[in-house]
């Protein structure tokens, strides 16, 4: 995602193979995505994190498409249910942004509230997983 604010440093994703098959999934994928007609991602992933940025991206796995949840929540999800700063700050260092959805995660009164991608990029996968994006 352009303007990433935690952009990930390209060498973490490995090297660039023509035809590689995980990148080729991966776009056959998001492409899916985007055409509203893939929900749930299964590329295999290898992300590199602290061991609690690693359960956090767990977790937002686990968010079904088109539903939301807080930090909150997602902290007790993860045993913690003071750790809501915490999941925040790991949700925003997601390398792999809308595979894990890290959009699906908002504030405690469902107000939208940080998003490494923007905020409006935030929205308008929320809005497109419930129906009503706007092109």
């Amino acid at each position: 995602m352009t303007g990433h604010r935690h952009m990930p440093e390209p060498a973490t994703f490995g090297d660039r193979v023509p035809g590689g098959a995980h990148l080729d999934a991966a776009a056959d994928q998001l492409g899916r995505y985007f055409d509203g007609t893939l929900s749930e991602f299964d590329v295999p992933l290898s992300l590199h994190g602290t061991p609690f940025q690693r359960a956090v991206w767990e977790q937002l796995r686990a968010i079904p498409y088109g539903e939301t949840i807080s930090y909150g929540e997602l902290a007790r999800r993860l045993g913690n249910p003071s750790a809501s700063r915490a999941v925040g700050l790991a949700n925003g260092r997601n390398p792999v942004s809308v595979i894990v959805p890290c959009h699906r995660v908002v504030g405690s009164g469902g107000d939208l509230t940080g998003y490494g991608g923007g905020l409006a990029n935030k929205r308008y996968l929320l809005d497109f997983e419930r129906g009503s994006a706007l092109f």
